[in-house]
């Protein structure tokens, strides 16, 4: 029986790491068959997740041995933390692994959107020739908006200084001394809307957040702007997003995350028809690099709880 289970994707040399020291059962399959999940973790010591896999009483009460579970990404709201924590089992998220991958993303994203001319092919390709309806927005110069300013948006607050853009933020819970606030004005939610350009979310999803960005917030921002969500699905009104983009009210959207994932042919139809709109299926905190430093990160942290030092 497994030591270690892991349910999702994982880097195969860190598996390895930690097939060395324990019985480790890695089936990314996992997450789409709760009963096989269930009867591995009758002997389980360690939980290996990405973002799918639901972590609740149910399936915490089928591992009576689980000590750790490791988050293969930074996000947790996948996982019942108090109820963990009332079962004495460290919650181990990749803190800062993926975030240079999600900076890229994000400032790809506002390039390629504002730019507005590189989902186009198909028309030159046809032999259009659209330069004009092509030239589309320079970065430099236009003020980007930051809601929530963790270590993933410095990141991009860092990237987009370089690049000559203005830098709005809103994060209450983030000291006014704090060294990253000499990069960008430190600035109320209802500014950062207003304000911006581009505007990229950087939030956990919790009932403060759900929906933060509706109809009403979206009527807020410039017609023109561009939105950017790689944090959480649910912090933005879906179909308000569609509908904006349909009226002409919102120049562009790139949207990693949804409510529900995956994103469903159902839930996908809104979006339908919809031009300078990206959709992506949460990839934006994964790439080959990131996927090594969070697996490596994770397998050592799982290593060291359950004490070995291999």
């Amino acid at each position: 029986m497994a030591d270690i289970v892991i349910t999702e994707f994982m880097d195969e040399a860190a598996v390895g790491r930690l097939a060395h020291s324990y019985n480790t059962l890695y089936d990314p399959k996992l997450v789409d068959d709760p009963a096989a999940l269930h009867d591995h973790l009758t002997s389980a010591r360690a939980l290996i997740v990405r973002n799918r896999t639901q972590v609740r009483e149910t399936l915490l009460s089928m591992g009576p041995k689980l000590r750790v579970v490791g988050r293969l990404g930074v996000g947790l709201d996948n996982i019942d933390v108090a109820a963990c924590k009332a079962r004495s089992i460290a919650v181990i998220p990749a803190t800062g692994a993926n975030d240079l991958s999600v900076a890229e993303y994000v400032i790809t994203s506002a390039l390629m959107l504002l730019r507005g001319a590189f989902m186009r092919s198909h028309e030159v390709a046809a032999g259009d020739w659209p330069r004009q309806s092509m030239m589309g927005r320079e970065l430099a110069g236009k003020t980007i908006g930051l809601i929530g300013y963790g270590s993933i948006a410095r990141e991009v607050a860092w990237r987009a200084h370089m690049m000559g853009m203005q830098i709005v933020a809103y994060d209450p819970y983030l000291m006014a001394d704090h060294p990253g606030w000499q990069i960008a004005r430190n600035v109320s939610l209802d500014a950062v809307l207003e304000l911006s350009d581009v505007v990229s979310l950087h939030t956990p999803l919790t009932d403060a957040t759900r929906n933060m960005i509706d109809a009403k917030a979206l009527s807020s921002m410039k017609p023109d702007a561009i939105l950017i969500n790689a944090a959480r699905g649910g912090i933005v009104d879906e179909a308000a997003i569609a509908e904006a983009m349909k009226a002409g009210l919102l120049g562009g959207a790139a949207l990693d995350v949804f409510e529900t994932e995956p994103l469903t042919t159902e839930a996908g139809a809104k979006f339908k028809g919809i031009g300078n709109l990206v959709l992506t299926p949460h990839i934006a905190g994964v790439t080959g690099e990131s996927n090594e430093r969070v697996s490596h990160l994770i397998a050592d942290k799982v290593l060291e709880a359950l004490g070995s030092k291999a």
